[in-house]
C-alpha cells in the first residue's frame, strides 16, 4: 500500500460520495491554526517540503482500493473509481522558517473536490507537527541569545520519522547541530554527541575512562563530568584535558543538578587549571524556559543540548490548526458553527515591517510596501521549483523573528501581534454569512419527532 491510505476513513466516504454526485468541481481549502498554544507569540512555519514530496507522488493504486473496501466492508468493486487518482492541482503555501499567526493560512490547496478532500488528514499531520517543533526550537535559539543550541532529541521523539523531523527543524531554525547521525548525514549538517554515564560506569573510575575515550578519538573531546560527583568529576576532567594538551575545542558536559551553579564552579576549576578555552556544554531536560533562566542568571555555558521536550513540544504538543473548504467551484463558502467560523474565499497574507499582516483575498492588490507570504509552491500536481536549501530556509526564519515586536519573542508572557482582515474580505464573509442565514430562515421548519409512547406495566385486578 501506498500512502494514499494514511488517511482517516471518513475522507474515503466523502470523496465516494463526491464521485457519485459528480462533484468533481475545483475547490479550495485553507489550513490555518484559529489559535496559538498558550505560552506562544509566533508559530514557524514547516512541513511543507514533506507535504510537496507527498502530493508529488500520491496515486490511488490497486493495493490501497482493497485496503479501503476493505475498512469499509464493501466489495473492491465498489471503490473501483477511486483507482488512479492522483493530485493534479495547484499548492499556495508560506515557505518553511517564515513566522505565521493565527488565523493566517499556511496553504491552500485547490484541486478537484475529491483530490482536495483525500489528502487532507496527511497533510494536516505534516504541517501541524512540523510547525508545533519548529515554533519551539525557535524560541529555544531565542532565549540562547546567541550561544550554540544543539539537538539531543531523537531518543524520546515519538519515533524514528519524528526524530529526524526534529533535527532538520531545528537545524533549520538555526541549531548548530544533531545528535541524529542519519539526519546529519543526510541534511548536511554538524553531527555532536559525547558519551553516556554508562561509559563512566564500565571503567573502575572515572579518569580511566575520560584517557580511554581521549584515546580512541583524536582531536577535541567531550567529557561527561557528573556520573557521581560534579565538581570531582571537573577536577578528573581538567587533568585529563590539560594533560592531552588538545588545543581548542574541548569542553565538559553537565547533564544534571543546579546547572547554573555547577557551571560557576566548573568555570572555576577550568579557569584554575589554566583551561580557559574548555567549553562547558549543558544538557538535561532543557527547553526555553530553563535556557531563559540560565542566560539571565549569567551562567557560564557555551552550548546548550536540547532533547525531549524540544523534540515532542511538550508545552505545546499540539495545534489548534483545521483545513477547511473556502470555495467550491467558483461559489465561496464558511463554516458558522460557534467559535469555529471561517472566513471564505482563497487568500494571501501580506506582511508590512512595523505593521499588523494583513489576510486579504487572494486577488487583492498588496497594501503599500507589503509583501506576499502565500507563494505558489506547486501547479498541475508538479513542483514550481526546487527546495529551498536550509541555509535559505533559517535566513528566512532569522529575518522574520528580527521583525517581530519584543513582547512577541517574549519566552515567558508572550504577546501574540494580530493580522487584519481586508475590506474586501469582511465584506465578502458578510455576504456570504448573510446569504446562508438567509437560506436557514427560508427552509421549512422541521416537524417535531413524535413522542413515543412507552406502555407502563400490565397491571391486573381493580381497585
Amino acid at each position: 500500500m501506498s500512502d494514499a491510505t494514511t488517511t482517516d476513513l471518513y475522507e474515503v466516504t466523502m470523496v465516494m460520495s463526491y464521485l457519485q454526485e459528480g462533484m468533481t468541481g475545483p475547490a479550495t481549502f485553507s489550513l490555518f491554526v484559529r489559535d496559538l498554544p498558550p505560552g506562544r507569540g509566533f508559530l514557524i512555519a514547516a512541513g511543507l517540503e514533506s507535504v510537496l514530496d507527498y502530493l508529488s507522488g500520491f496515486r490511488v493504486g490497486p493495493e490501497d482500493v482493497d485496503a479501503f473496501a476493505s475498512a469499509l466492508h464493501r466489495p473492491p468493486r465498489d471503490l473501483q473509481p477511486l483507482l488512479g487518482t492522483e493530485f493534479t492541482g495547484r499548492v499556495r503555501a508560506v515557505p518553511e522558517g517564515r513566522v505565521v499567526l493565527a488565523g493566517e493560512p499556511l496553504l491552500e490547496v485547490t484541486a478537484p473536490l475529491p483530490q482536495a478532500q483525500l489528502v487532507e488528514t496527511y497533510v494536516l499531520n505534516q504541517l501541524s507537527h512540523q510547525t508545533a517543533v519548529a515554533s519551539k526550537a525557535a524560541r529555544c535559539v531565542l532565549a540562547a541569545a546567541g550561544r550554540p543550541v544543539v539537538d539531543f532529541s531523537l531518543r524520546r521523539t515519538h519515533g524514528p520519522q519524528a526524530g529526524f523531523q526534529a533535527a532538520r527543524l531545528g537545524a533549520l531554525v538555526g541549531f548548530a547541530g544533531t545528535s541524529n547521525v542519519a539526519a546529519a548525514t543526510a541534511l548536511g549538517v554538524p553531527a555532536v554527541g559525547t558519551m553516556a554515564h554508562s561509559f563512566v560506569e564500565a571503567f573502575s573510575c572515572e579518569e580511566d575512562a575520560f584517557r580511554a575515550f581521549a584515546r580512541s578519538h583524536p582531536g577535541p573531546v567531550t567529557l561527561l563530568v557528573d556520573t557521581y560527583d560534579t565538581e570531582g568529576g571537573v577536577l578528573v576532567a581538567a587533568r585529563v584535558l590539560r594533560d592531552l594538551d588538545r588545543g581548542p575545542g574541548c569542553a565538559v558536559r553537565l547533564d544534571s543538578g543546579d546547572l547554573g551553579s555547577l557551571a560557576v564552579r566548573a568555570r572555576a576549576i577550568l579557569d584554575g587549571a589554566g583551561l580557559t578555552d574548555v567549553r562547558i556544554v549543558a544538557s538535561g531536560g532543557l527547553d526555553e524556559y530553563a535556557l531563559d533562566d540560565l542566560v539571565r542568571s549569567g551562567a557560564p555555558i557555551d552550548t546548550f543540548a536540547v532533547g525531549t521536550r524540544v523534540g515532542v513540544s511538550a508545552d505545546a504538543p499540539y495545534l489548534d490548526s483545521a483545513y477547511k473548504l473556502v470555495e467550491y467551484d467558483g461559489r465561496p463558502v464558511m463554516k458558522l458553527s460557534s467559535a469555529k467560523v471561517t472566513a471564505p474565499g482563497p487568500k494571501q497574507v501580506f506582511r508590512r515591517p512595523g505593521c499588523a499582516d494583513v489576510i486579504c483575498l487572494a486577488g487583492e492588490q498588496p497594501p503599500e510596501g507589503a509583501l506576499p507570504l502565500l507563494e505558489t509552491v506547486m501547479r498541475e500536481g508538479r513542483r514550481t521549483g526546487g527546495p529551498p536549501t536550509l541555509a535559505e530556509s533559517r535566513a528566512g526564519c532569522c529575518a522574520d523573528l528580527d521583525g517581530l515586536p519584543s513582547a512577541a519573542r517574549r519566552i515567558r508572557a508572550p504577546v501574540a501581534p494580530r493580522p487584519v482582515a481586508s475590506r474586501a474580505l469582511g465584506e465578502l464573509t458578510a455576504r456570504v454569512r448573510h446569504h446562508i442565514e438567509e437560506q436557514l430562515s427560508a427552509a421549512p421548519t422541521p416537524s417535531p419527532i413524535p413522542e413515543r409512547t412507552v406502555p407502563g406495566p400490565h397491571r391486573t385486578g381493580t381497585r
